[in-house]
């Protein structure tokens, strides 16, 4: 048949009437595998001759484009009104609108510009975030190869209806859902359906039980999948939202994803301080009223109190910190793509990951070789570049174990029909695994399967089969006939009379072999048994009937072997505090094996299965199998999302991580998804939060260190703002109860929170990390931003600035100085006062002479900004008219240096004290 291109059935034209519409209506069948494809193919009125072009144009406009809906990205105006919806931003849209009303206009600018350099800064940085994680989106597929009218054409998948018939080969990616018709040694990769690691063999005779499990569906191919091996047809069956990986989508992508742990936080604090503004007002306003202030003066009392006690500067803070951190962790390979989730992944307190290609590498690799008799070699280096060696002991191998290892590559490398070369600067491959992972083994001993066939010419093959279960090569050897065979043991031992040992070949011990392969599999391992030997045979009639008294050189043991950063990311995850639990579809021997790896567990008693996890008749019997489970094992992808819930019952801020659509219901959920960037689906990448582009575990504990290190610069930047604003109110407090004037006006107040002390609240939003991240426990769930540390250097630095500003007031007042000129001088003593605090704020330990002020340069640089910006308006005729400021002689300036440096010294006895008598 020749092969036509058709780019687009939908724009065919329709000649002759309409055809009758084609059950069911909306394009899916029900119970596919438990049914014939004679039938589905009747059902769907199709055949294996295809359609004809005008039923595919008339089930284009039916059922629709084969493609899954794309989250439309909002636009810039929606991000800018998002910005507003916070309860923090809320209180100071309150405090403008009051301003407004009481026609204090200078108020209400400064607090509205800030509201909007806060909503511009947050607007760019999650635009900008959410384009890039749009970056990483491809599509599933481009192109497939179908039949039409008994002709064989390329077209769009995204033109595939239900009906048509589908021509699949190795390398394919499955584009819709298939009953499959025929199929030839046909494997396919489902694990970012299933979450299985091995490929699933694939026979399209069988009729399955309509119970059957998603990853034991042996006669489907679905969507998004990918064929490693063999050839395949099938007729479509599901198309867009009615494949497997369509139902994942719509299920999970409506959904909307929990509240990040800082804004939950950030909603408490907020409620705090409105509480508070609400009840001080209150107060005072009350007070004020029984003296007999006017009704004026106490609205401009209630208005500096309000400006007092709302941390003005912290929406803008509170952005550049996470934007800050938001590109750290971009430099450390995890793009953020909601900005409040920068600290989400920081305050997790369990990682519930993926195993394949999470974990590991997903890549099947050669780590073992046995054989007879022998202790395992190991065979080291990487998965897919040839480098490492194979050795015995960590030692080199005597001249006579190098032949008998030359021997095993030799075979693996001729019964082979993968390819691996070195090409433009990288490696290239294609190929069954196996096959790839054995030329690979062989590359560490230089031996390569195009040099062994110029030495060694082919004759004949025998191509692997499920069925078979070995492929074989006929190869000249010396003038003689050889034939070199992989497979599974069990196939082979039957065709072999000899084994090969170092001192020479044997006389086969059946069950000595068998029990060494059988050590490898309870481990994990894959195994792959080698034998070779002289045949009688010319080629032509080369077939498993001409295999017999071969020689078993030895055994492979292969898995899918761990990232080299997963155990000391692991370790990492423990130091932290974090607690880690693998989820995974794999069989619980593989799972075991590789949580013995990472030592999340010993033996199967601390392994949880999916069979166990569905006899739980209710929530609490479920939640008491998680509570103290680390490895979860055969787990079905809606089990996923019920681990993570029960996770969360049983109190834990859960992360989950994943790159296939199984995974992505439960991304959805948790706490925070981590996606895979790489090799992860566009479903698992829509659902989560945070993306990691090089599908490293590693990564995500980088992410932890970079999340809790914008947390803690949070905490920095809250305590340098509540402190001097609760010392703001103290002073006020003081002044009211000694019934004098307020000590500064509310615009003074605003220049000293937003001007003054905003430059520096944004620039302690770039303090680095402390190094000690990963060396704590993440804080408790229930843990407010304001705990017990935070409360008492509030209350000590507050009291002490409040109290030394007021006095100071209080005696320029009695001494005769006029109120203006005292509050300039107390103004100008605040500003001191913040410029000396901020380097408290630091680190809540650590004392301020053991910091390196050049870490954040900005912060040094920023403060004496700050300073200079308050001495030029001094000298600016109509800046100091609106803030009644104007210059002080440099021995004045000294003196109230002076008083500010106190604070350095108190913040500093407490730190000492606190070190001497911690607390938790």
């Amino acid at each position: 048949m020749q092969k036509n291109n058709m780019k687009s059935t939908a724009n065919l034209q329709l000649n002759g009437a309409k055809p009758e519409p084609v059950p069911p209506k909306d394009g899916a069948i029900d119970s596919v595998h438990a049914t014939t494809a004679e039938t589905i193919l009747a059902r769907l009125k199709s055949s294996e001759h295809g359609l004809d072009h005008n039923e595919a144009v008339a089930r284009v406009k039916q059922y629709g484009l084969n493609t899954m809906p794309e989250p439309e990205l909002p636009g810039v105006f929606r991000f800018f009104l998002r910005q507003f919806a916070s309860p923090l931003i809320y209180v100071l849209v309150i405090a403008t609108i009051f301003s407004l009303f009481i026609q204090e206009w200078a108020d209400a600018i400064f607090i509205g510009a800030v509201l909007l350099v806060n909503a511009i800064m947050g607007t760019i940085q999650e635009y900008s975030a959410q384009k890039a994680a749009a970056a990483l989106n491809q599509l599933v597929t481009t192109s497939c190869n179908i039949v039409r009218e008994s002709d064989t054409y390329e077209i769009d998948a995204k033109d595939l209806v239900p009906g048509d018939i589908v021509m699949l080969e190795s390398g394919d990616r499955v584009p819709a859902d298939l009953r499959l018709i025929r199929s030839h040694d046909l494997e396919v990769d489902e694990s970012l359906l299933t979450g299985e690691s091995l490929a699933v063999e694939k026979d399209d005779n069988l009729v399955l039980g309509e119970d059957c499990t998603l990853g034991d569906r042996v006669n489907m191919a679905f969507a998004g999948t990918m064929v490693n091996r063999g050839r395949g047809t099938g007729v479509v069956v599901g198309t867009a939202m009615n494949t497997e990986l369509g139902q994942i989508a719509s299920a999970v992508l409506n959904k909307p994803p929990p509240k990040a742990p800082l804004m939950i936080r950030m909603e408490k604090f907020t409620y705090k301080v409105t509480v508070l503004v609400a009840t001080g007002a209150t107060i005072m306003a009350s007070v004020a009223y029984a003296r007999g202030m006017e009704v004026s003066d106490i609205f401009m009392l209630a208005v500096a109190l309000a400006v007092s006690a709302i941390p003005e500067g912290l929406p803008v803070a509170l952005t550049v910190a996470l934007a800050i951190s938001m590109h750290r962790m971009a430099k450390r390979n995890v793009i953020v793509r909601n900005l409040v989730a920068v600290e989400a992944l920081g305050s997790c307190t369990y990682i519930a990951t993926d195993k394949t290609g999470t974990l590991t590498v997903n890549q099947l690799t050669a780590r073992l070789i046995e054989f007879p008799g022998e202790i395992p070699w190991e065979v080291g280096g990487d998965s897919l570049v040839p480098g490492g060696k194979i050795t015995k002991f960590n030692s080199q191998l005597s001249p006579r174990e190098l032949t008998l290892a030359n021997k095993l590559c030799q075979t693996a490398v001729l019964a082979n029909e993968g390819f691996l070369a070195h090409r433009d600067g990288h490696w290239a491959h294609h190929g069954d695994a196996v096959d790839v992972a054995l030329l690979v083994m062989a590359h560490k001993l230089n031996i390569v399967r195009s040099e062994k066939l110029n030495s060694m010419p082919e004759i004949a093959t025998i191509p692997f089969e499920s069925k078979l279960q070995f492929s074989a090569s006929l190869n000249k050897v010396e003038g003689e006939h050889f034939a070199f065979v992989k497979g599974a043991l069990e196939r082979l031992l039957p065709l072999c009379s000899q084994m090969a040992k170092v001192d020479g070949p044997e006389v086969i011990d059946k069950c000595l072999i068998e029990k060494q392969a059988d050590a490898l599999a309870r481990q994990g391992y894959r195994v792959i048994a080698l034998a070779s030997g002289s045949v009688n045979c010319s080629g032509a009639d080369f077939s498993k009937e001409q295999l017999s008294g071969l020689t078993l050189i030895g055994l492979v043991g292969m898995i899918d072997p761990l990232r080299d950063e997963t155990k000391q990311a692991f370790e990492a995850c423990g130091a932290a505090g974090v607690n880690i639990a693998m989820v995974t579809g794999d069989h619980p021997v593989t799972a075991l094996a590789v949580s013995q790896e990472l030592k999340l567990a010993n033996s199967n008693d601390q392994i949880v299965t999916g069979p166990q996890l569905k006899k739980a008749s209710n929530d609490v019997e479920f939640d008491r199998l998680t509570l103290d489970a680390r490895v979860f094992a055969r787990v079905e992808p809606e089990q996923k999302l019920l681990i993570v819930q029960s996770l969360q019952r049983n109190g834990h801020y859960v992360a989950v991580s994943g790159d296939g659509a199984n995974d992505a219901p439960a991304l959805r959920a948790a706490h925070v998804g981590v996606a895979m960037g790489e090799k992860g689906t566009d479903v698992a990448r829509e659902a989560a939060e945070l993306v990691i582009t090089d599908d490293n575990f590693a990564s995500i504990v980088a992410g932890i260190e970079e999340g809790r290190v914008a947390y803690s610069n949070v905490r920095k930047v809250i305590f340098l703002l509540i402190s001097t604003g609760v010392a703001e109110l103290v002073m006020f407090t003081l002044a009211l109860i000694a019934n004098i004037p307020i000590p500064l006006l509310a615009v003074q107040l605003l220049w000293l929170n937003l001007v003054t002390n905003g430059i520096q609240d944004v620039a302690l939003a770039f303090e680095p990390a402390e190094g000690n991240e990963l060396a704590s426990p993440p804080r408790k769930p229930t843990e407010a931003i304001f705990n017990r540390i935070m409360i008492e250097r509030v209350v000590i630095s507050a009291v002490c600035i409040g109290c030394m500003a007021f006095f100071l007031f209080q005696s320029l007042i009695s001494s005769g100085m006029a109120v203006d000129e005292a509050r300039n001088s107390t103004l100008l003593l605040m500003v001191l006062f913040e410029n000396v605090h901020v380097f408290n704020c630091r680190s809540e330990s650590r004392s301020v002479f053991r910091h390196n002020l050049m870490l954040n340069p900005l912060l040094l640089f920023g403060t004496l900004t700050a300073q200079l910006i308050h001495i030029a308006a001094m000298y600016t005729p109509w800046l100091k008219d609106v803030l009644k400021v104007h210059p002080v002689s440099f021995e004045h300036w000294g003196s109230l240096l002076m008083m500010a440096l106190s604070i350095l010294a108190v913040m500093e006895v407490h730190k000492l004290f606190r070190r001497k008598y911690p607390f938790r």
